[in-house]
């Protein structure tokens, strides 16, 4: 209930305040969806924005050093919710069998398995049939005389000759710690710390934490520490994002030099994208979001649309070149004539990715940076469609002076 918060984060905080009173507890607080993709992307227990995993054959060394990575992880400024994979502390009750009192008394130890079994865990003694349904009937001992390593060993063993002797005296029986589970991957066992992010962004942290091992941490001989978790898609979206990004620029800039058949031309238009991407970025920072995966896909997104503004006014302008008339006077009456087209594309945009950049529900930490570059680049990028790139095309534009017959005749330019 959203009675004593005003927005998301505000809620996580309190609900987070009041759960950190509970003793012995650790907790992350996610979303059901959010989880459940982040631990199919990530790998199981990969339920946190950031996980590092220490790798090594000892699991009691693995938890000795956990605890540290916990204590230097919770350090860093914007890491909550950190908490060490649970690897032990689980009840055993462990039954070591003596194999030279069992000789003694001549028992099989086959017999003695099969009897403790029955006795903890339940042997079929018959089976209850009811029409077509046939269900299986299991006994075993109470609970009471299961419970504990004294109750136990008074479990009557059969020796032979009708004689019973105590489990006790055929078996060492003691209550112990076990492991709650062993996790593997590849082959190697691990253990997770896994951490949220508040406050900041991932990538920030990522590289804080990463500073903080290095310098604080010391991993022991034989074991190895891997980042993986919500990070780790950060990491290869990069990566991909730095390879995709220069690719579509240069389809971009071949698709420009094909439309107009000149290099220049090509090149006034592509500077549609650098004052285009001014704009992305300082609106990105008016609204304090970092950089993310998704405004670099606004980016690219950007750049088509200040392209596209750039090839209907530099097209207008050559037509209006053919016809006859100067440089300078088809720049200004191209700028005018086009002015609408170009506040009209730029508006629909801007417009259309609105509800995007002031979403607060589901999605939203996708779609407001994706949103918010564009609207801010088309700002900027409309400003120089309109201002800048006919000033440019007058000062630099001179290929087709020679094709161009030119009245000669003075002309007024207001």
């Amino acid at each position: 209930q959203w009675k004593k918060a005003k927005t998301k984060d505000e809620l996580v905080e309190k609900v987070a305040a009041e759960l950190n009173k509970l003793p012995g507890v650790a907790m992350s607080l996610t979303q059901p969806i959010q989880m459940r993709m982040g631990e199919l992307i990530a790998g199981v227990g990969q339920r946190s924005d950031l996980g590092v995993q220490l790798f090594g054959p000892d699991s009691a060394v693995l938890a000795g050093e956990a605890v540290k990575l916990t204590k230097l992880i919770e350090s860093v400024p914007g890491a909550v919710d950190v908490k060490a994979e649970t690897t032990e502390g689980l009840p055993q009750l462990q039954i070591a069998l003596d194999r030279d009192a069992i000789a003694r008394y001549g028992v099989r130890i086959a017999e003695v398995n099969a009897t403790i079994a029955a006795a903890v865990g339940g042997q079929v003694a018959t089976t209850l049939s009811d029409g077509a349904t046939r269900v299986d009937v299991s006994v075993r001992l109470l609970e009471r005389f299961r419970s504990s390593p004294e109750a136990i060993g008074r479990l009557p063993i059969a020796v032979g000759n009708g004689e019973q002797v105590p489990l006790s005296q055929l078996a060492k029986i003691t209550s112990m710690e076990g492991p709650v589970q062993i996790s593997r991957e590849n082959g190697q066992r691990r253990i997770t710390v896994q951490s949220n992010v508040r406050g900041r962004d991932l990538g920030s942290l990522a590289e804080d934490v990463k500073k903080k091992l290095d310098k604080e941490y010391k991993t022991p001989v034989g074991y190895r520490l891997e980042f993986a978790g919500t990070f780790e898609q950060l990491q290869s979206g990069r990566a991909r994002l730095a390879v995709m990004t220069p690719l579509a620029f240069l389809l971009i800039f071949f698709l420009l030099y094909t439309t107009f058949g000149s290099l220049r031309q090509a090149a006034l238009v592509f500077t549609g994208i650098p004052l285009a991407v001014t704009g992305g970025v300082f609106a990105l920072w008016l609204r304090g979001m970092p950089f993310s995966i998704s405004a670099g896909i606004g980016f690219i997104a950007l750049a088509g649309i200040a392209v596209l503004n750039g090839v209907v006014l530099v097209s207008f302008i050559n037509d209006l070149r053919r016809e006859g008339k100067p440089t300078r006077e088809a720049v200004v009456d191209g700028a005018v004539a086009r002015l609408r087209p170009v506040l009209m594309t730029a508006s629909v945009a801007g417009i259309g990715f609105l509800p995007m950049a002031i979403a607060t529900g589901a999605g939203a930490e996708v779609q407001k940076p994706l949103a918010t570059v564009v609207i801010g680049g088309l700002i900027s990028a409309t400003l120089l469609t309109l201002v800048v790139l006919p000033t440019l095309y007058a000062r630099f534009d001179t290929e087709q002076s020679a094709d161009v017959e030119v009245s000669p005749e003075k002309v007024e330019i207001p």
